[in-house]
């Protein structure tokens, strides 16, 4: 285990100057505002308990019973106009909870003080069990994260109601989905999916996230942010507030972003987002939202060192800054472009006093391109299995010309999201729901020459023969179908409930690779799984709740390359090839203890998981390319066992600690098919599952005076099947300062934040991917099993931002 002394040092120093400054500040004199909290009219109330509709999900299904999680609404709030009201406990990383498994959260009281750039994924990183693995000090880029030994294309992420996830690799893009000022909550359900929620990829658990709610009144929100690596943001919100007398209400956002790689190497990132929330509310329970948002964002792709490259560059691994002939390795060449449009249409409606109905229609659209470098051959390369003659086009450097490899993918999805309660009794609730998905996704990859000085390339894509010189044409159409019905009974005073649910999840996919020489041609995949769920829960008093539950979940196979060839101008054949996967299915079972008190909120959850056909996402490069694509590789069964608990204090003396912790058990239950042989996996420890994770926060506020602290701790993770690599490990930090004003004229509690990032400054790998084995290995047959590198994720170094922002 290799920890920087350093690192530790300067996490604690920072520590107690965060308390050594709040505790100067509790003797100056609060704000107007002050630390305590008014009793608000319900137009101006800041956090209001959420009827079963808040989430477009009914809170009488299994899995759904937390019907009080804390809405945050943008109005005029006793504390600030970020939304901070510092009622949840931990300083806003333990709301209430009453859901019958492991769920964690966190509220405006938490998100309101992290880095204004953080996405999501990034949010959530203290939360028990779940490792994010960052890239960018600014937590923009990167959604990849660890929960129970499993990655973030196994959790469902739900927003506003609709899954906004790829549909078909599943990568969540939370960044293109809204921007933090306008983020109300996020909840993780580490284990077990919601029955009625739309996903057939959710083995790992469930991420919820919902945006702020309109205010009342009419007004706004404006944060300018800049800091290190030329860092800047400017967001402005516009609120209409209740406009007339028709119920309606809602706001408008925009913000730009961008920011240089600095120590990272050259390049950076430029964001351009629009969010808006109109929201419809008339008689009991009834209501329609319309939530819109638009991302444009590019950015200079990360460069993923083996072990070797990291010992010998360190962070300072990337794509090159200056040009030369031929040089695929520029980084003007190799550039991510994450763009999107989204539309949720939640509706809930009460149908009569004992039936309640959900509708959730919903549109996304993702288009890229990514773009990579790549010489290929200026005659003799192949087209699929094809080869061909001289190309007469770019400037040929010994034989191959400098390409822009371009990948223009581009995906659309629209879904519709229906369930309803029916309360047959004052005791018991039934559930029903049809969830219909259909996407269709293309994907025609081409080259286009760079001009010789490196100053661009040209607009012609190169061609063969009258057609588009290409490695894959992909047409994908996917369809949708689950149902579900449940039941709900409580006994005993409503101190009991337990609840039984069904679902049946059915994907059908189609599509066709163009490519000449491509077989399979055609692919398809049609899976139907039969999904029980059931649950128990106990309140032993009004604060004291132990829960049991059983969960069954599936995955159909990640990526459009599952199910099809790639090929390459540089071979003869196709360089990846699709694999015969089957569904990952899982079975988890929890047992739970939760108390949520005045003082303190404390949960803890022992867990157990089986999975089969657990398929292993590995993301490496196309070879001979700087193009990356996620590889599924099925490992067989895995089994993971632990413990989790979190611990989080009400405010005292403005004060909100907050620990949390994961000691994970995760093996390979089966031997490795290397296609020549069996390496000997089954015990091996999985990758992606550090033994231990753990958190520490600690919350300051005084209504003036406002400050936070984080220290993360992730253990070592081995990267290899075959446990002959793993990845050391590492401890991060961050901390918040500020300072809020008395409201002036126009501007409601003008604040200025410090936000400092990884403050020790430490250099490491915070994630991967995954091979076989790193080092050459015999297999049963007597063969050699030649290793392969596995790739990192460089974790974010240390930055710097201060931000301005006021209501107004």
């Amino acid at each position: 285990m290799r920890l920087s002394l350093h690192q530790l040092s300067v996490s604690c120093v920072a520590l107690t100057g965060l308390l050594a400054v709040s505790a100067h500040a509790q003797s100056a004199p609060a704000s107007s505002s002050g630390s305590q909290v008014k009793k608000l009219s319900k137009s101006s109330a800041p956090a209001r308990k959420k009827s079963s509709a808040g989430n477009g999900l009914s809170s009488s299904v299994l899995g759904q019973f937390t019907g009080g999680t804390e809405e945050i609404s943008v109005t005029s709030h006793s504390v600030s106009s970020t939304g901070v009201t510092n009622r949840t406990p931990g300083g806003g990383l333990m709301p209430h909870q009453t859901a019958p498994r492991s769920q964690s959260g966190i509220t405006r009281d938490f998100i309101a003080k992290q880095a204004p750039s953080s996405n999501i994924t990034s949010l959530v990183a203290d939360l028990p069990g779940v490792t994010v693995s960052s890239q960018d000090p600014f937590g923009m880029t990167g959604d990849h994260l660890q929960v129970r030994g499993l990655n973030e294309t196994q959790m469902g992420y739900l927003f506003e109601g609709a899954p906004l996830a790829d549909p078909i690799n599943y990568a969540p893009y939370t960044s293109t989905l809204i921007d933090s000022e306008n983020l109300g909550s996020v909840t993780v359900s580490q284990g077990a999916p919601d029955l009625n929620a739309p996903f057939y990829n959710a083995v790992g658990g469930q991420i919820t996230a919902t945006a702020l709610n309109p205010s009342h009144k009419a007004g706004g929100f404006l944060d300018l942010g800049g800091g290190s690596y030329s860092y800047n943001k400017e967001f402005i919100r516009l609120d209409t507030g209740d406009i007339g007398n028709s119920g309606v209400r809602g706001y408008v956002s925009f913000s730009h972003t961008s920011y240089d790689n600095g120590a990272r190497g050259p390049g950076g990132l430029l964001r351009y987002h629009l969010d808006s929330k109109f929201v419809k509310e008339w008689g009991d329970g009834n209501s329609i939202s319309a939530i819109f948002s638009y991302n444009k964002q590019s950015a200079t792709s990360w460069r993923s060192p083996t072990k070797a490259q990291w010992d010998q560059y360190g962070v300072g691994f990337s794509y090159d800054k200056h040009f030369t002939p031929g040089n695929s390795q520029y980084y003007k060449l190799n550039q991510q472009n994450l763009n999107q449009q989204l539309v949720v249409l939640p509706m809930h409606f009460t149908l009569a006093d004992n039936l309640h109905l959900h509708v959730s229609p919903y549109y996304v659209h993702q288009f890229g391109p990514s773009l990579g470098g790549e010489n290929i051959p200026a005659s003799g390369g192949y087209f699929g299995t094809q080869q061909y003659g001289d190309l007469n086009v770019g400037t040929p450097v010994n034989g191959s010309i400098l390409t822009s490899s371009r990948d223009p993918w581009n995906q659309k999805t629209g879904g519709l999201n229906v369930s309803a309660d029916w309360r047959l009794s004052k005791s018991n609730t039934f559930s029903f729901g049809w969830w219909y998905a259909y996407t269709t996704h293309e994907e025609l990859s081409d080259f286009r020459p760079v001009y010789a000085d490196g100053s661009g390339w040209s607009g012609d894509v190169i061609r063969v023969g009258g057609k588009i010189l290409t490695g894959y044409d992909l047409n994908f159409m996917q369809q949708v179908n689950t149902l579900f019905i449940a039941d709900t009974q409580k006994l005993l005073n409503d101190k009991l409930t337990l609840s039984a649910g069904f679902r049946v999840a059915m994907v059908s996919r189609q599509g066709t690779n163009l490519v000449p020489g491509a077989d399979p041609y055609k692919m398809q995949g049609n899976y139907f799984e039969p999904l029980p769920q059931f649950s128990a829960s106990y309140m032993i008093t009004p604060k004291d709740q132990i829960y049991i539950n059983g969960t069954t979940s599936f995955r159909a196979p990640e990526s459009v390359e599952a199910y099809s060839q790639i090929f390459d101008p540089n071979a003869s054949h196709a360089t990846m090839q699709p694999q015969s996967l089957k569904p990952e299915y899982s079975i988890s079972e929890e047992i739970g203890y939760r108390h949520q008190g005045n003082f303190y909120n404390f949960s803890m959850s022992l867990f157990n998981i089986n999975l089969t056909n657990h398929q292993v996402t590995s993301t490496g490069y196309i070879p001979n390319t700087n193009m990356m694509v996620a590889s599924p590789i099925n490992i067989g069964g895995q089994t993971s066992r632990g413990v989790q608990a979190e611990f989080g204090l009400a405010r005292w003396h403005h004060f909100s600690p907050y620990l949390s912790g994961q000691f994970l058990h995760s093996t390979f239950d089966n031997n490795f098919n290397t296609g020549s042989g069996y390496l000997p996996t089954a015990g091996k420890i999985a990758v992606q599952a550090p033994k231990f994770t753990g958190a520490i926060g600690l919350n300051y506020d005084d209504g003036r005076f406002f400050g936070n602290f984080d220290l993360r701790y992730v253990d070592t993770q081995y990267t290899t099947f075959m446990n002959d690599e793993q990845m050391p490990a590492y401890v991060t930090s961050n901390i918040t300062l500020g300072y809020r004003m008395k409201s002036f004229s126009y501007l409601k509690h003008p604040q200025i934040q410090l936000n400092l990032t990884n403050i020790g400054d430490n250099h490491y790998r915070s994630g991967s991917s995954y091979t076989a084995n790193a080092h050459p290995h015999v297999t049963s047959t007597g063969a050699v099993a030649a290793g392969s590198a596995p790739v990192y994720y460089v974790g974010g170094v240390f930055a710097a931002m201060v931000s301005i922002s006021s209501g107004f």
